[in-house]
């Protein structure tokens, strides 16, 4: 996953943000437990992670599921 994607991982995980489909797309590659072993993240609760990632997770389903506007 390249630094950018993380940084919005990281913010709409650990913050107010939204994750873009390239980002989703990077994220999904790593599948849904990566952020537990990540020692950045060591200081947070395992419950918040899960419950915070979940919701990111779900975030990007619905943006990947999403019809694109037709132009």
């Amino acid at each position: 996953m390249g630094f950018p994607c993380v940084l919005e991982a990281f913010t709409s995980i650990f913050k107010t943000g939204s994750i873009s489909n390239k980002c989703c797309g990077e994220l999904f590659v790593l599948g849904k437990v990566c952020t537990l072993e990540n020692p950045l993240f060591k200081y947070v609760s395992p419950a918040t992670i899960i419950a915070q990632s979940i919701q990111t997770w779900n975030n990007c389903l619905a943006l990947i599921d999403s019809p694109s506007p037709s132009a």
